[in-house]
């Protein structure tokens, strides 16, 4: 099955909005293991728009198009639809209502130009939006189903789970081919070297394909197994997976799939711990990750950036005799501001962050990438060294970051001495 996707607006042609729809979409379909051929992007223009989807309808058997569906003259993906398909746009009723129910829960009434909206092509069905007034719809052009969503990220993301993507399931794949999805996750290694490791998977497991998500600092990795026998998919999923950890190692954090953060929340979750964090070269990262995950309020305590050394003298503790010696960005430092963060918040655990983040102010014995991280537990305090090979700055903190994080998953993991886990070097 072949799909594409086609992305609307003058804004989005011109990089005035990035076009984070498309990247969601691809990725929700590989999971299905739909292919994505290519992605488009048309401005406000209704020739353009009606030529493109005919191009697309003849190539591809899924389309999936956003934007353009509001209430103004520049919307005209319904329009451009009923071109393509060679008919013409008619109200319909079930729209109408909705955009007419909808007003009224606020008290209003709905407006003559909301009711374009309601404008669709004939023999569209459609596709209500929950969140917002502007229905999305299906039409069959040729030989393609194409679905039809707002530009809005919250309110595609809403309609694409819970109705396209079911519907999509249900009508478009082989009524005798079942699968199973694993994902792994990884930190440490470049996307390259992770499809380098993978190499024989596919000749060792035949029923297996896999696929890579990179998610600076992280590579996803999707094990999908497909067969006409559902009782087989589990065992031959386990193997792979089994397969993949061997190769991987230490590298690979997570066997469900999850983020740095998502894991680190379920080992605190775990332990019924706390956690608190002291920032400097980080910026406050590493709190905005761990505070991203549902309930993270039962384990997330402070987070201060204290990113002059004043900072870290008057607030954490940090003698001053020890960023004399030492400096800012040492092991010292970045254990001793673990330690006074852990203090304040009367937290179980506390991380640090002490680093250059570039593009200046490295040096030869500290150049641009490197980070100190500290970390204290009930078990005793540690710090160590890191080296990103980057030289932007905002790749640097979102690596720091998630740097950080490891280095707490793995003190949760193994219950041991922060030294032992890090290994001291002063």
């Amino acid at each position: 099955m072949i799909a594409e996707i086609l992305s609307t607006g003058d804004e989005i042609c011109s990089g005035a909005v990035i076009d984070s729809n498309a990247a969601h979409i691809a990725e929700k379909l590989m999971a299905m293991d739909i292919e994505v051929a290519r992605h488009t992007c048309v401005g406000d223009d209704l020739e353009a728009l009606a030529g493109v989807l005919r191009e697309i309808c003849d190539r591809a058997d899924l389309a999936v198009v956003t934007g353009g569906l509001g209430p103004t003259k520049d919307d005209l993906s319904a329009e451009a639809a009923a071109r393509a398909a060679a008919t013409e746009l008619e109200p319909n009723p079930r729209a109408s209502a909705y955009i007419e129910g909808f007003f009224e829960k606020y008290g209003r009434k709905a407006s003559p130009s909301e009711f374009k909206q309601a404008l669709l092509p004939r023999g569209a069905v459609p596709i209500l939006n929950h969140m917002g007034t502007a229905p999305g719809f299906m039409v069959i052009i040729g030989r393609c189903r194409c679905y039809f969503l707002p530009g809005i990220p919250l309110e595609m993301k809403a309609m694409l789970e819970a109705q396209v993507l079911p519907e999509i399931e249900n009508t478009l794949q082989p009524p005798d081919l079942y699968r199973r999805i694993q994902t792994l996750s990884v930190f440490g290694l470049p996307e390259s070297h992770v499809n380098e490791r993978l190499a024989g998977i596919e000749a060792s497991f035949p029923g297996i394909r896999y696929g890579l998500l990179a998610r600076f600092p992280v590579v996803y990795i999707k094990l999908i197994a497909t067969g006409k026998a559902p009782e087989a998919l589990g065992p031959d999923l386990e193997a792979a997976a089994s397969w993949v950890e061997e190769r991987f190692g230490a590298y690979l954090f997570s066997s469900r799939g999850r983020s740095m953060e998502a894991e680190v929340a379920q080992l605190l979750f775990d332990k019924k711990a706390t956690v608190a964090a002291a920032e400097s070269c980080t910026g406050g990262l590493v709190g905005h990750l761990l505070t991203n995950v549902s309930g993270s309020s039962d384990y997330f305590r402070l987070s201060a950036v204290t990113y002059a050394n004043a900072a870290k003298r008057d607030l954490l503790g940090v003698p001053a005799e020890t960023i004399d010696k030492y400096g800012a960005v040492h092991e010292e430092t970045a254990r001793l501001m673990a330690e006074g963060v852990r203090r304040i918040a009367r937290a179980d655990y506390g991380i640090a962050t002490s680093g250059i983040a570039g593009p200046t102010g490295g040096s030869g014995e500290k150049p641009v990438g490197t980070v100190c991280i500290g970390i204290a537990g009930p078990d005793g305090s540690a710090g160590k060294r890191f080296h990103s090979p980057f030289k932007e700055r905002l790749a640097n903190k979102q690596m720091f970051a998630v740097m950080a994080l490891n280095v707490l998953r793995k003190q949760l993991k193994a219950g041991s001495p922060a030294d032992h886990i890090l290994g001291r070097d002063h």
